[in-house]
């Protein structure tokens, strides 16, 4: 048995600092936005290098926010990707403004610098680029075009919590940056929790303003905002697991290479490339939040798979564009090629940082059975 991600072995080695730092905010009993939250937020802010730090219920949350905080609404659009959890295309609407897709690269998985371009309009506002899987987005190409077209930037960061481009933190290069602390996250806490990272101060204050139902005072509200606080309890986890992230994701890294040694050459498995940056610069790396592959018959290798007790998921099988949600967007399958191609064959393997190579192998020669089995060929009568 190798489960998809074991979330119980990290807690175990940090037991006895998380259960204190439990019983430490129940015996304090302020419960929210009280110092625990804000000295974590300090953390992350000089963490990444930026000025502000706003913890938030959930990476939908500091999503949405993050778009209002830069007054993006009603009649504006919002250009991201189709390849996606639904959070990303939902803030978007949630706020009033349209999502507008672009296809993928086939190989990175990520938004496609000029397929981006040929979707701007006079109502376009900002670019939403989601670092999928933990792996970059080609950001320098991004901003170009933000630049050119007068454009915000803001990063879903939900899976890529410490990866870097050209070495600076992933959430720190655009506008906003948008991370999640859902329990299976890179940096999980027990529960939902997000935050966004800002270096302008207007948006910064507004989205803490927000977070608080739109009040900056008790009792006295500017603005329709939301109930969106990290809580205390879940910041005083975060900030025990804050220092062990850098170590995680080596971690990671190091159990992508070692399944990449052994599958590049197995044909019936497609691996994602790598950020083209990739292979020049060290500063530019992924975080493997998980390892994708692409195979053909999916749905029964991923059965087979389960079958032997191997744990694995699919990530996303239907694109945003054609999300029953989304309808009335007008998009068509056959739209977005890429996007449709990767979401019937994409299969993520097992990834956490205390993978045993042992477990790794167990799962690649599964795999490799499963690939290597040929469905017979239906012909209609």
């Amino acid at each position: 048995m190798v489960p998809l991600c074991d979330l119980r072995l990290q807690y175990a080695k940090l037991k006895p600092e998380i259960d204190a730092a439990i019983q430490s905010v129940c015996e304090n009993a302020h419960y929210i936005l009280g110092p625990r939250v804000r000295e974590f937020e300090q953390q992350v802010a000089e963490t990444v290098g930026t000025r502000h730090a706003v913890g938030l219920n959930s990476g939908t949350d500091a999503l949405q926010l993050a778009l209002r905080g830069l007054e993006i609404g009603p009649g504006d659009e919002v250009i991201t990707t189709p390849f996606s959890f639904i959070a990303t295309s939902e803030a978007i609407e949630m706020v009033g403004a349209r999502p507008v897709f672009a296809d993928i690269k086939p190989g990175t998985m990520n938004l496609d610098p000029e397929k981006v371009r040929g979707a701007i309009t006079p109502r376009t506002k900002a670019i939403l680029p989601v670092h999928l899987f933990g792996q970059p987005c080609e950001m320098q190409a991004l901003l170009e075009i933000a630049e050119e077209h007068n454009l915000y930037v803001v990063e879903d960061c939900a899976q890529a919590m410490g990866a870097s481009y050209k070495g600076m933190p992933i959430g720190t290069i655009g506008d906003a940056g948008c991370y999640s602390f859902f329990p299976s996250k890179n940096l999980g806490c027990f529960g939902d929790g997000g935050m966004l990272v800002t270096n302008d101060d207007k948006v910064g204050e507004r989205v803490e303003m927000l977070r608080r139902h739109g009040g900056r005072i008790k009792y006295h509200h500017s603005e329709l905002g939301l109930n969106s606080r990290l809580d205390e309890l879940q910041a005083a986890i975060l900030q025990i697991k804050l220092p062990h992230l850098n170590q995680w994701n080596e971690s990671r890294r190091e159990r992508a290479a070692y399944y990449k040694r052994q599958l590049g050459a197995v044909s019936e498995v497609t691996l994602l490339e790598e950020h083209p940056e990739a292979s020049l610069r060290k500063d530019t790396q992924s975080v493997y939040h998980q390892f994708t592959i692409l195979v053909e018959d999916r749905d029964r290798v991923r059965e087979e798979l389960s079958s032997a007790g191997i744990g694995c998921a699919v990530y996303y099988p239907v694109p945003l564009h054609l999300q029953e949600t989304h309808a009335a967007l007008g998009y068509q399958r056959g739209d977005f090629p890429n996007a449709e191609f990767a979401a019937d064959r994409c299969l993520s393997l097992p990834m956490f940082p205390e993978l045993t190579q042992e477990q790794q192998d167990e799962v690649i020669a599964t795999l490799k059975a499963a690939v290597s089995t040929r469905v017979p060929i239906r012909i209609a009568a």
